[in-house]
């Protein structure tokens, strides 16, 4: 009898321990995802907080609103050029020894920004503060491709999604809350506030994924790179979906002006519109989650980027016809949502090909695919015409792309 009890209670505490290291793994893998999706949150709210600003800031600094526009591209323009300077950092010295260093330039541009006293300041240090926000991007990437399988890769990217897709939907919202209370530069002393609230999160709660290599020579980055650039693989997920994602870019652009200037709706009621489409795209990512625990992600890419050519052949149609409010702001929505099916397959794919250099192959990733969207952002500001058709033309001609490349550079391997 007394052993029986003694195989009960050694029973008991052993299921106990085993339920305990479960729910202590859960935490961890909680706050991992929480601090992952936090640091690619500050990408999409640095480009949507500000946009209901727009006006007030021109005014501020005494400058045209081209002028306050060439921010926006100035932040394109260093997500695209950094991402490249961190692969091969994060690679020989750790994930987050670089990832320190970018999220306190980040905090200090963001603080300079708040208290410019002309436009090109503002210019200048938005681009340094998209060197900063480089670092979350690049390494959150590499640090899901250290820790999960390849099918895996696309789940948590779809769950990350989760996280960041809230940032487009509160960030012009709360923007333009910020901007009518406390003035434009409260938006950016937030933002860094945030960024310094990041930095101590990762300190404590991300774990290192990647040891440093001293055999990872930084001099010879490019060679890793040019390693990479011949995947013909990783070229066609890459390039495929930064194709798709110049589309959000085209809208994003073009969105103010369409929206507001076009269609007379109010500036405080255009985060509403914004933040409809991002919500859209939150839940085609977690709609995507589903699909993928029966579908392979390169099956729902493939269907995917069909249906975002289709999407961009009604937009061409809505651009030169002229369209109403409706028949423009649906099928913006319907092409927006989806892209949450194709950023997280796209990057799981081309993440997938690359393991020994995953940090490398992230920068490379981010820098293919934001260099493609500044190139059509600077597109539609270059067309404007005072009609719809920049935006929408162009988010046609991502969306055909897109199909496209797939088509040619990773179906037939």
């Amino acid at each position: 009898m007394k052993a029986v009890t003694n195989n009960g209670l050694l029973w008991y505490n052993s299921f106990m321990s085993i339920q305990a290291q479960v729910q202590t793994n859960e935490v961890r893998f909680n706050q991992v995802l929480l601090v992952l999706g936090s640091l690619t949150a500050f990408g999409p709210l640095s480009i949507d907080m500000y946009l209901p600003s727009f006006p007030a800031i021109a005014e501020d600094l005494h400058a045209s609103l081209s002028s306050v526009q060439l921010s926006l591209a100035a932040f394109f323009i260093g997500l695209a050029l950094g991402q490249i300077f961190y692969g091969p950092l994060t690679d020989r010295f750790g994930r987050k020894p670089p990832l320190y260093l970018g999220m306190g330039i980040y905090t200090l541009a963001s603080l300079v920004c708040a208290f410019t006293k002309n436009v090109e300041m503002l210019i200048a240090f938005r681009f340094l503060q998209a060197l900063g926000s480089c670092s979350g991007v690049v390494i959150s990437r590499a640090a899901v491709r250290d820790l999960f399988s390849q099918q895996d890769t696309a789940k948590v990217f779809s769950l990350l999604m989760l996280i960041t897709g809230i940032a487009p939907i509160l960030a012009p919202l709360l923007g333009g809350y910020i901007s009518t209370t406390f003035g434009w530069r409260a938006i950016f002393l937030l933002l860094a506030i945030l960024s310094a609230a990041c930095l101590f999160a990762v300190l404590f709660f991300l774990p290192e994924t990647h040891k440093p290599d001293a055999r990872v020579r930084i001099q010879d980055s490019f060679k890793i790179y040019g390693k990479i650039f011949k995947d013909r693989r990783f070229l066609g997920f890459a390039i495929s979906g930064g194709a798709a994602q110049a589309g959000m870019f085209a809208y994003i652009t073009g969105s103010p002006f369409v929206f507001i200037n076009h269609f007379g709706v109010p500036a405080e009621k255009f985060g509403w519109i914004f933040g409809t489409n991002a919500l859209g795209l939150i839940i085609s990512s977690q709609i995507n989650g589903r699909l993928l625990m029966r579908w392979g992600y390169e099956d729902i890419l493939g269907k995917i980027y069909w249906w975002l050519a289709g999407m961009g052949v009604v937009l061409a149609v809505a651009g030169f016809s002229n369209w109403n409010f409706w028949g423009v702001a649906i099928p913006v929505f319907l092409f927006v949502a989806s892209l949450g099916m194709s950023f997280p397959n796209s990057s799981a794919g081309a993440m997938a090909t690359q393991k020994q250099s995953a940090g490398s192959a992230s920068a490379l990733l981010g820098t293919l695919q934001f260099t493609i969207s500044a190139c059509f952002s600077a597109i539609v500001s270059k067309l404007h015409d005072g009609t719809i058709l920049p935006m929408c033309g162009t988010m046609a001609v991502c969306g055909l792309l897109s199909l496209v490349i797939y088509k040619m550079m990773v179906k037939p391997a």
